[in-house]
């Protein structure tokens, strides 16, 4: 009998589970760095059983029909300034609006990736006079820089996803005079404290050269294992 979980996965289910995980970040289930994470893994599944393993810890776990986007909010823009000082935005916080960076002879730094985003992009406006303004996200998030520098830099340095993906989307409107604006990602960051980093490790080890062939002799066992057990009972053990 064919298990229900080996059979393949479709891209169209594929992509009801990245919308499932972008419902579940938007309410807040999900941190940027977990959202970018599946969502990633979503992609590169071939069954069902791996799809299964990244909703099953989410309400409603399962292959779903896409849900409509929240309407936006309508908030005002969250400000971080630095003005000959250091303002520092990390760990767990939450973006549901607009977010704003200023540094004047300071430096401004904003870590989304344990941030829960309830919006569906991350939007920032970043101004740096003779300061520096950091942005670190997960890798695999799309990055939209744009603006003007002027005797300053305006950089990214991201390992983005594949094209077609339906991946989070930062995007950043730089303005730079002497100064520097810099979206970096987190390979090129102080590594978080959290394991979703040894959760994606995990994934891809599943997804190397032998990960069927284990999948095999797991199965292999587990027949063998049930087999003894009714062995046992009847014999009488």
């Amino acid at each position: 009998m064919t298990d229900p979980g080996g059979v393949r996965a479709s891209d169209a289910e594929r992509e009801a589970v990245v919308e499932q995980l972008r419902v579940a970040s938007v309410e807040g289930r999900l941190t940027l760095a977990e959202l970018t994470d599946r969502t990633e893994a979503a992609y590169t599944a071939t069954t069902h059983a791996e799809l299964a393993l990244l909703t099953q810890d989410l309400p409603s776990a399962g292959l779903t029909a896409p849900s409509p986007a929240p309407a936006a909010t309508g908030r005002k823009r969250r400000w971080f300034v630095g003005v000959m000082g250091d303002t520092k935005r990390r760990g767990t916080w939450r973006v549901d609006q607009e977010l704003g960076a200023v540094a004047v002879m300071g430096d401004v730094l904003l870590d989304l990736r344990e941030a829960e985003v309830r919006t569906d992009q991350v939007d920032i406006v970043a101004v740096s006079v003779m300061g520096d303004v950091k942005i670190i996200v997960p890798d695999g998030v799309n990055v939209d820089l744009e603006g003007v520098a002027v005797m300053g830099d305006k950089k990214v340095d991201v390992l983005e996803a594949a094209p077609g993906m339906n991946v989070p989307v930062v995007r950043v409107k730089a303005y730079a005079v002497m100064g520097d604006v810099k979206v970096i990602g987190d390979a090129r960051a102080k590594p978080l404290q959290r394991g979703f980093a040894a959760w994606r490790e995990h994934w891809r080890k599943l997804h190397g050269d032998d990960w069927r062939e284990i999948g095999r002799q797991l199965r292999t066992e587990g027949r063998e294992l049930r087999r003894q057990l009714r062995d046992d009972r009847h014999n009488g053990y």
